[in-house]
């Protein structure tokens, strides 16, 4: 069992798992990063963001850091859960959890990105439903929204097809240039109509006990 909890909380699903982003597990994971598979045409990042950093090991450090001052900032109307999505024992990405004012409103938004020579097979997909499952049946979302800039084709279609509602659009920059986001939902009862019965929790009392949930 680790010191800090949160970090054994891990998400199973037939293909891959979630697991709670160790030290270990992200000097693995930058590996990925240092190579560049983190990138993607047209970018899907916006500003800042430590991917668009040229030098590889530079791009490395600022990762880490932003991870690593996120991870320790557990607020009431704030906080993230990072985990290393691993493929047949291999670390292949990252997704996140992110409580917004979770415990008067219930709701959280995902982030992710998957290296590059393993898009296109549906992991995106699964990598969603995955945290997905932990927030509405582990932690008792309420709502969970994302977002995704609109050329990325990728992120818009796993939110269609997940049953995601759009919710409007906004700005945002990447590499210093205006783009426009497509804004999307997905109620309780949206995730529950489609919700499955083969993702396993593991560990999530952690949760209940270390973040301001209600």
């Amino acid at each position: 069992m680790m010191s800090y909890p949160l970090l054994d909380v891990r998400v199973s699903t037939p293909t891959l798992e979630l697991h709670g982003a160790t030290d270990e597990l992200l000097d693995r994971l930058a590996d990925v990063v240092r190579a560049g598979k983190t990138h993607a045409d047209p970018a899907p990042y916006d500003d800042p963001m430590s991917f668009y950093e040229t030098d590889p090991d530079l791009r490395v450090t600022k990762w880490l850091r932003a991870i690593w001052r996120r991870r320790g900032s557990v607020e009431p109307d704030a906080w993230r859960l990072y985990f290393v999505v691993v493929v047949d024992g291999a670390p292949v990405g990252e997704q996140s959890l992110t409580g917004v004012n979770f415990s008067t409103l219930g709701t959280v938004t995902t982030f992710s990105w998957l290296s590059s020579d393993l898009r296109g097979r549906g992991l995106g997909r699964e990598m969603r439903e995955a945290v997905l499952h932990l927030a509405f049946d582990g932690l008792g979302t309420k709502e969970a929204s994302s977002d995704a800039f609109v050329d990325n084709v990728g992120s818009n279609a796993i939110s269609r097809r997940l049953g995601y509602e759009p919710n409007g659009s906004d700005w945002a920059t990447r590499r210093g240039e205006p783009a426009q986001l497509n804004r999307w939902r997905l109620s309780r009862g949206d995730w529950e109509a489609r919700r499955r019965d083969d993702i396993q929790l593991h560990n999530v009392e952690a949760c209940h006990a270390l973040l301001p949930l209600s």
